[in-house]
């Protein structure tokens, strides 16, 4: 038996026949068993207490699924800028509200694509348990029609990659995962841990698993993005958040440096423990941080509404229901209101222009013509959290 931190506790560095050393995971879990005593302990209760009240703050919001598609979003931009895109929150935001700039950037639809497999696999998972299929169809959406689409969406890969400063060769790689032949028994194995029936934690199987699947490398490109989805689906899966609310690549993105040394400590000296405490501090904290938005998003709708009742008079009705539209739209044009309330066009432009005299709507563009409206207090909740939501329960 291995000790821990023994190189050969995470899997081994094999030559290859062309010359090149790749690593070959050993199966989880671990051996010797992950050591969950002292701070690891601790640590571990605080996220798991921190999940629960984020979980049950989420179910406190009123139309719970109107809020949650800016979590979901705030996660794919923050997830795909790890991988290099440059589109903000705000670029996606416009994009969906088809305002076209010449500024926006062209990576914007990797950060929709993000979107779209998080939530097809979200409606996967009602048939089919995280799996190396679901990882598959996920991994096909991720790709649609961007930047990687040419490398075989969907697919295992079957030549080697490797992870290094761009443009790197083989023998200049900071980490070369396993050959390809040994790929689908090291997705197999990985399948078979998830579901097998072990004493560890959930959460410390949840961080196992990813970072397994980021030392397999299963595809050409975008493993970053799947693995980091891989987290959301088995917290979703095991019922442990109902909502994809835990945007747990912000901590990742904060913290990038770290997050990939962890990984490779992990391959090369069996650092499972590190890893795990680096983990289940980024679950605490990003769990805290979307806690207290759902508190200041509760916090602002009565606000608003209270607004609304008070100086819209008549139009008070119609103003409630462009306020709960603006939860999931949050840009919108008088188009779009004279849609959604069902009126006159100089009626609806009249409405959101008491919407702006309120200071709940903002128009943006500048424009005479196809003017916007951004609901700007509530877009502000989803960028970086002030310091409070990181120093509440005592962190």
């Amino acid at each position: 038996m291995t000790e821990p931190n023994h190189p050969l506790r995470a899997g081994q560095y094999i030559r290859q026949p062309a010359g090149y050393r790749a690593f070959v995971p050993a199966p989880l879990p671990p051996d010797p068993p992950i050591k969950l005593q002292g701070e690891l302990q601790a640590l571990l209760s605080q996220a798991d207490r921190a999940l629960g009240r984020l979980d049950g703050s989420i179910q406190t919001l009123p139309h719970p699924d109107l809020f949650v598609a800016m979590y979901v979003r705030k996660e794919a931009v923050l997830s795909s800028q790890i991988e290099g895109t440059q589109s903000s929150l705000q670029d996606v935001l416009a994009a969906e509200a088809r305002v076209f700039s010449p500024d926006q950037p062209g990576d914007v639809n990797e950060v929709f694509n993000y979107v779209r497999a998080m939530n097809y696999g979200l409606e996967r998972l009602r048939d089919l348990p995280v799996s190396v299929r679901l990882i598959r169809e996920i991994h096909t959406e991720l790709l649609a029609g961007v930047r990687g689409q040419h490398l075989t969406p969907g697919e295992l890969r079957t030549s080697q990659n490797w992870i290094g400063p761009a443009g790197c060769t083989l023998a200049e790689a900071t980490f070369v995962p396993p050959p390809p032949h040994e790929v689908p028994q090291a997705l197999s194995d990985l399948e078979a841990f998830l579901h097998a029936d072990t004493p560890l934690p959930l959460l410390v199987k949840i961080g196992l698993a990813h970072a397994q699947f980021e030392t397999i490398h299963p595809f050409l490109d975008g493993n970053g993005r799947i693995g980091r989805l891989l987290i959301t689906f088995l917290l979703c899966e095991k019922e442990v958040l109902l909502k994809p609310v835990l945007y747990l690549s912000y901590y990742f993105k904060r913290y990038r440096s770290q997050y990939y040394d962890h990984l490779q400590a992990v391959r090369d000296h069996g650092a499972w423990e590190q890893w795990l405490a680096f983990f289940l501090r980024g679950v605490f904290e990003v769990s805290q941080q979307a806690t207290y938005t759902a508190r200041r998003i509760l916090m602002l709708r009565e606000q608003h509404r209270q607004i609304i009742t008070a100086q819209l008079g008549r139009a008070a009705g119609n103003g409630h229901r462009v306020l709960e539209y603006l939860y999931q739209h949050p840009i919108v044009s008088v188009t779009e209101v004279q849609e959604l309330i069902g009126t006159t066009y100089p009626a609806a432009n009249h409405l959101v222009m008491r919407l702006v005299e309120q200071g709940i709507l903002h128009e943006f563009t500048g424009q005479k013509r196809n003017r916007r409206f951004i609901y700007r207090d509530y877009t502000n909740l989803f960028h970086d959290e002030p310091q409070e939501a990181r120093n509440e329960n005592g962190s």
